[in-house]
C-alpha cells in the first residue's frame, strides 16, 4: 500500500504533539514536586531537543528515494552517461529531496524481461530496459523495430517519443513515461565471417534483439537466437552464437569488439534496425509525489529528454567503432544487389508485422505509416 508524503507528515505531527505534550507535562509535574532553577533549564533543553528532532523528522518526511533497476553494468553508457546524470539533475533541482538509488546488472533480482513488470508492479520505482525483451507486450511501439525504419537516434527518438504520447499511448498507459528513445541503427557483427552477400548468412547463428530482427535474420538464411545483451558475450565465447546484430554503442560494455572481428553495415539513410528503450517509472510512485516533486520529474521527462538521449546515443557510436578498428576488425557496407535482396526480405517482415497487428485488433498499416511519417517530420526539423 502506498501512503502519500503528506499523510505521513500529518501522522508524524500528531504523534509528535502527543509525545511532546506528555513529556512536558511530566517535567512540569517534576518541577512542581521538586522546584528549582535547575528544572527550568532542564525543561528548556528538553523542549528544544524535541522541536529540533521534530524538524529533522519533518525534513526527512519530505525526502523521496527512487529505486532504479536495469540489466546493464554501471559503466554502460545508459547508466553512466544518461541515467546517472539524470538522477543527479533531479536531485539538484529538488534541493536534494529526490534521491535515486541505482541497481545495475539486475542486482535486485529477476531477469531482464521482467524489468517492465517490476516497474509496473512497484517492485522497483524506475527501470531502463529494452521494449523488445517482452515480445507482444508493446504491440504498437514495436513498429519502430521493423527493418529499414530508423535513421539517426536523435531523429528516431523524437519520433518514438511523440508516438508513445499519441498513437501508441495505450502501450505504456500503466507507467509514468520518463522517455522512450532508441539507439543508432544496429549492424551485423560476426566472429570471422564478413557478410558481403545474402548467401553469407547461411549457417550463421546470430543473436537478434527483437522479434522483427530475428524474423529478418531467419528470412536471410541465418539461425536467429533471441537473448538479452548480457548473455551475448558468454554465448559467443561458448559457441552458442557466431555473431549478433547490435549498434556499436553497447559493444565496449561487454568487450564484444574483442569477440567479433567482422562487421557489416548497410548503405543508405535508413538503418537495418533499431530498438526502443524504455525509461519508465512506476505510476503509483509518481502519483504519490508532492506537487513540487512531480514538477521536478516532469521537467526532466518527455520530448526534451528523449531528444537528449538520441543525441547521446549517436555520439556513442564513433568512439565504440574506433575500438573495433583498434582490435583489428574488418568492415563492409552492403549496397547494390545484396542490399536490394535484404530489403526484399525486409518487406516480407513488414507485411507479416502488419498482418499480426491487424489480428490483434490494431490498424497495422496505419501504425506503420504513422511511424514513418513521424521520422520524416523530425528529419525536416534538422
Amino acid at each position: 500500500m502506498i501512503i502519500s508524503n503528506n499523510f505521513l507528515k500529518l501522522e508524524f505531527d500528531l504523534y509528535k504533539y502527543l509525545v511532546n505534550d506528555l513529556i512536558l507535562h511530566k517535567l512540569k509535574l517534576f518541577k512542581i514536586l521538586y522546584g528549582g532553577i535547575l528544572m527550568n533549564k532542564l525543561i528548556g533543553v528538553v523542549a528544544t531537543t524535541i522541536i529540533s528532532a521534530g524538524l529533522s523528522f519533518s525534513a526527512l518526511a519530505d525526502k523521496v528515494t527512487l529505486k532504479f533497476h536495469t540489466m546493464v553494468p554501471m559503466p554502460a553508457n545508459s547508466n553512466a552517461k544518461f541515467v546517472k546524470p539524470w538522477a543527479d539533475k533531479v536531485k539538484k533541482e529538488s534541493n536534494g529531496e529526490i534521491i535515486t538509488e541505482m541497481y545495475p546488472s539486475m542486482q535486485l533480482g529477476g531477469k531482464p524481461p521482467q524489468l517492465v513488470d517490476q516497474a509496473r508492479e512497484g517492485v522497483v520505482d524506475i527501470v531502463w530496459t529494452v521494449a523488445g525483451y517482452t515480445p507482444g507486450r508493446f504491440p504498437r511501439l514495436s513498429v519502430f523495430e521493423l527493418p529499414f525504419m530508423p535513421t539517426s537516434a536523435k531523429i528516431t527518438a523524437q519520433a518514438v517519443q511523440e508516438f508513445v504520447e499519441t498513437s501508441g499511448a495505450e502501450d505504456l498507459k500503466d507507467y509514468k513515461i520518463l522517455a522512450v528513445h532508441v539507439h543508432a541503427p544496429g549492424m551485423i557483427h560476426t566472429k570471422k565471417t564478413l557478410i558481403k552477400s545474402v548467401s553469407d548468412f547461411k549457417g550463421l547463428k546470430l543473436r537478434g534483439p527483437t522479434r522483427s530482427a530475428t524474423s529478418l535474420l531467419k528470412k536471410l538464411g541465418a539461425t536467429p537466437v533471441g537473448m538479452p545483451i548480457p548473455k551475448v558475450a558468454p554465448s559467443l565465447s561458448k559457441g552458442v552464437i557466431t555473431g549478433m546484430v547490435v549498434p556499436w554503442e553497447i559493444m565496449p560494455s561487454f568487450k564484444l569488439q574483442e569477440l567479433t572481428k567482422s562487421h557489416t553495415n548497410v548503405a543508405g539513410n535508413r538503418g537495418l534496425y533499431t530498438t526502443p528503450f524504455l525509461f519508465v517509472m512506476n505510476k503509483a510512485k509518481y502519483d504519490s509525489l508532492s506537487p513540487a516533486h512531480k514538477k521536478v520529474i516532469d521537467n526532466n521527462s518527455g520530448m526534451s529528454l528523449a531528444r537528449q538521449a538520441g543525441v547521446l546515443w549517436d555520439d556513442f557510436e564513433g568512439p565504440a567503432r574506433e575500438l573495433a578498428v583498434k582490435a583489428g576488425g574488418e568492415f563492409h557496407t552492403l549496397s547494390g544487389a545484396p542490399l536490394a535482396e535484404i530489403k526484399k526480405a525486409a518487406d516480407q517482415v513488414i507485411q507479416d508485422w502488419i498482418k499480426d497487428a491487424n489480428s490483434k485488433g490494431l490498424d497495422g498499416q496505419k501504425l506503420y505509416d504513422t511511424a514513418k511519417s513521424l521520422i520524416k517530420k523530425y528529419e525536416k526539423k534538422l
